[in-house]
Formats: C-alpha cells, structure tokens, sequence
C-alpha cells in the first residue's frame, strides 16, 4: 500500500513538474510573441492606461480590445518583473510586432502619444487663440469660449500674470507636442512663456544704439517686419528701413498696420480714404509706433528689429515676386513703385 502511494505521489509529482514547465514554457513563449492589432493592416492602435489602473484592469482591457489573448500572462509578468508599480498612466502608440514585454516597458517609461498645433508667424492672436480652442485633441477650459470678446481675453491676459491687457503679438509661434489630456489654457500659457524667454534672450542682447526703448517696443516693430516680409531674408532690411526712420522721426507709413486698424473692415484692399483715416494703428497718420504689436511675430524677425541692416535706404514696395525693392530717396522709391504698378497691369491683362 505504501508502495503503491509512494509511486501515486512520485507520478504525480512528475506531472505536476511537467505541467509547470510546460507553463513556465508556454509564459516565456507568450512574453515574446507579437501582440495582434484590431486591424491586420494598421500601422499603430492607441491605448490608454487610466490613472491609478491596476495591472489586472489594463491586462483586461487589453484583452477585450483583442490586442492580446492571455491577460493572465500580462499580470504575471508585470507582476514578477515588478514593473506593475512603475505603470504610468497616459495614451501609448502601439505597433505591430511589440511583444508583451514591449507594452509593459513602454506603460513604465511613460512614453505617451503625443498631439501637434502649430502657431504661425504673423497669425493675430484671434487666430491663434480660434485654433487653439478648435482642436479636438485639446480638453476645453471655461477661459475659452468663443466669440473671444476683450473681457474674456483680459480675464486671459490677467490669469496669465501679463501686463498687458492686450495679448497680441504675447504668444510665440512654433509647433507645440502635447500628450492627451492638455487643457488648451495650459497650450496657451506654454505659448506665452515661450515668446516671454524669447524675449528677454533677444533684447538682452540687443544693440545699444537701438531707439527701442523697450522690450514690448521690439515686439511691435518685430510684429511688423513679420506681417511686411514676404522673403525671411528681407526681414533685416525692412528692419533697417523701420529703425532709421524711427532715427530721424520720420512716420513707418506700413500697409499692415493700416489694414490692423481697419479690423473687420478692411475687405482686400487699401484705398485712399483708409491711408488718411487716423486710428491707432494707421502709421501713416500716428508719428510712433502703435500701442501693441499687430500680429505674432517670430525670433527672427524680434532679432532683425534688434540687429538691423546697416545699410542707407529708406522706403521698400514689393517687386511683385515676393520681394521688394529697396531706394534710399523718395524720387527712386516712386520710380521703384511705377515699375511694380506697371507689372501689376501687365499681369492684369494677361489673365484677360
């Protein structure tokens, strides 16, 4: 009878040993195998780990949006890996051929997905803030709502710790990354202290002879040059052209800053009666710069009104190819507007 048992115990070890290699076999082949994406075809699949989610509910989950078979598999390894407590909660990318393991050292690096909006260069901040509060990756905040009228931008301004009440120009334009979840106050303050660092880098190392008296002043000019260049290598000219005028007290006279002032207004064109008009911003008529800037301009063109072209012209008008022509004297400046006229009839008719 002992006997007997003894062989019953032996046997039953034996296959209680092959059933846990065969396990331990079938876990490490599992841990290596690719995870199958919903879509044969698809490039990535996105997947999101909540916070605070335990190992078991993200292996769960998994299972039930057919990414992998045997969630058991995925706890226990994150389990005995000790990665289940680094899991960081966020959006992740996942791609064929990741194994399991690849998953699990993904969720703990924290890499998550990341969402892009770019700013450009010249935009008004309406725009800007338009784009912000339109993309569907940004979670909304009670500071947007549109229309932004100047009571909700104040609110804005003042939240952001800003002294100016106006945010035009105050945001920097370059293409932000972001994970999901940013709320777009979070964007836009991001965007803000960007264009504040850029700054104050930027006038720090201003050139001391400059009639700027400020920093703010070097963003309006710099605001300017942007919306007037439509070649980035003429930026330090048209720069030029606006700092020797400021010298010797002479008017920008700059279209764009009459079309500002027009706002909603102004439908394509400058007309005559638009040049005379006097509103705060029509450089034609004001002997100054204007009271903000006029659009969001870039580094290059803050650095351009803070290291401008030393040359001797003072009047450009465009050349009809996206440049301009630069004169230093008012009768070759007209000759040069002439020429563009001119060319601009000659296109006219062509397209008869």
């Amino acid at each position: 009878m002992i006997k007997k048992l003894f062989k019953l115990t032996a046997l039953l070890i034996i296959i209680s040993a092959f059933a846990v290699a065969w396990y331990w076999n079938e876990y490490n082949v599992y841990l290596q195998m690719p995870i199958t994406l919903p879509e044969s075809n698809a490039s990535q699949y996105l997947f999101s780990v909540n916070k605070g989610e335990r190992a078991q509910h993200i292996a769960k989950n998994l299972n039930k949006q057919n990414l992998i078979q045997h969630p058991h598999y995925f706890r226990l390894y994150a389990r005995l890996s000790r990665k289940a407590v680094k899991i960081k909660a966020g959006e992740y990318v996942l791609k064929p051929g990741m194994t399991v393991v690849d998953v699990i050292d993904l969720f703990v690096s924290g890499t998550v997905n990341q969402y892009s909006l770019t700013i450009v260069e010249g935009w008004t901040v309406n725009e800007a803030l338009t784009q912000i509060t339109n993309d569907a990756t940004l979670m909304k905040t009670p500071d947007f709502s549109l229309p932004l009228d100047s009571k909700s931008k104040e609110k804005l301004s003042k939240k952001l710790n800003s002294q100016y009440k106006n945010l035009e120009g105050l945001l920097y334009p370059d293409t932000y990354k972001f994970p999901k979840g940013t709320n777009d106050f979070q964007f836009l303050k991001r965007s803000y202290d960007n264009m504040q660092k850029v700054l104050t880098e930027e006038w720090a190392k201003r050139e001391k002879d400059t009639p700027l008296k400020s920093a703010y002043e070097a963003l309006i000019l710099a605001s300017i040059v942007e919306k007037e260049s439509g070649v980035s290598s003429e930026r330090s000219k048209i720069a030029g052209v606006f700092i020797r005028r400021m010298n010797i007290k002479m008017r920008l006279q700059s279209d764009p800053t009459i079309i500002y002032g027009m706002g909603d207004r102004y439908k394509g064109n400058i007309r005559r009666k638009d040049i005379n008009e006097k509103t705060a911003y029509n450089t034609y008529q004001i002997p100054r710069l204007p009271p903000t800037p006029i659009a969001i301009p870039g580094r290059e063109a803050i650095h351009a009104v803070l290291h401008p072209d030393k040359g001797k012209s003072l009047y450009f008008v465009a050349d009809g190819t996206g440049g301009h022509v630069f004169t230093n004297n008012l009768k070759d400046h007209n000759k040069a507007v002439r020429s563009y006229l001119r060319k601009t009839r000659s296109k006219k008719n062509k397209k008869r």
